[in-house]
């Protein structure tokens, strides 16, 4: 296997998640995929992965060897950048869909169009399902599970789901200690556009009865509404760490529970394959993957 090739699907496996997902990027069986990890782990004498049946994982010398494996690649990229036509430059249209999400994802897409003034943005919100092909966009933000087969990924980076509520709040109702004493609380919840149902709160397989028996508050398809009233004071609401973290910082909400319900959702950059990569594409997939996860946190 050529060094390149190995530092290559290391860095995709990274971006992907799984391999199969980097298998799909790069034209290769899932198993091929395992088995270029494993020879280059041999070749360094070192462990880079953890993996088990439900995800993968970078270990410590792993980290580091990754953040090497980016330098080297993005040489390798500047390289070729200078050695190709001005036709390559990243520049036209790009058309993307993205999740209604908080001022912070609007920033990147601000900063993307400053950094590159020759690409035109043309972004359409959406909490729904889009068909990326049939609807023409050249890149689709999503949040969680993917499932469609076709389609070229990359993560971009992770978020929590937090359960807040403001003091006043909870001054006045108690603050809940355990995943129980939620059913004594007003909940507000959010109503997910593509399946129509109440999304789940992350208590956990052993709180599924919980979880349908939370009241219900209040229901919206909109976070933004949802924050306005957790802010007001009417309830508890599970929503996004890019939604919440900036309030918890200021102190106008709590972040409760934390210890009862860990939790982890990736957001993931989707494509068609078979169109070829251009420039403008790869410009913002690089951008995103670099800038997005500090929004995220």
């Amino acid at each position: 296997m050529n060094k390149l090739d190995g530092i290559s699907v290391f860095v995709q496996v990274n971006d992907s998640g799984s391999y199969a997902a980097a298998g799909r990027v790069l034209g290769m069986s899932a198993s091929a995929v395992g088995k270029a990890i494993v020879r280059l782990e041999e070749r360094m004498g070192l462990r880079l992965l953890h993996r088990n049946n439900r995800s993968i994982g970078l270990t410590a010398e792993g980290a580091v060897f990754l953040d090497h494996c980016r330098r080297i690649m993005a040489e390798l990229a500047a390289a070729e950048a200078t050695l190709s036509n001005a036709q390559a430059q990243p520049s036209g249209r790009l058309r993307v869909s993205a999740p209604v999400a908080s001022e912070g994802w609007n920033r990147v897409f601000l900063q993307f169009m400053a950094t590159f003034p020759e690409i035109d943005l043309d972004v359409s919100y959406t909490n729904r399902l889009v068909d990326l092909v049939e609807e023409g966009y050249d890149v689709v933000l999503r949040i969680g599970p993917l499932q469609d087969s076709r389609l070229l990924t990359r993560r971009l980076g992770v978020f929590s789901l937090r359960l807040v509520a403001s003091p006043t709040y909870l001054e006045r109702h108690g603050t809940p200690r355990t995943i129980e004493d939620l059913l004594g609380h007003a909940c507000l919840r959010n109503r997910n556009v593509s399946s129509r149902r109440i999304d789940a709160w992350p208590l956990g397989p052993d709180h599924a009865h919980i979880n349908a028996e939370l009241s219900n508050k209040l229901v919206a398809d909109h976070y933004a509404m949802l924050l306005m009233a957790a802010l007001e004071g009417l309830g508890i609401v599970c929503m996004p760490s890019f939604w919440s973290d900036e309030h918890i910082e200021r102190g106008t909400l709590r972040h409760i529970l934390a210890d009862l319900t860990p939790n982890q959702r990736a957001v993931s950059a989707v494509w068609p394959g078979g169109r070829g990569f251009p420039a403008k594409l790869a410009a913002f997939l690089d951008f995103m993957a670099q800038k997005l996860p500090a929004v995220l946190r």
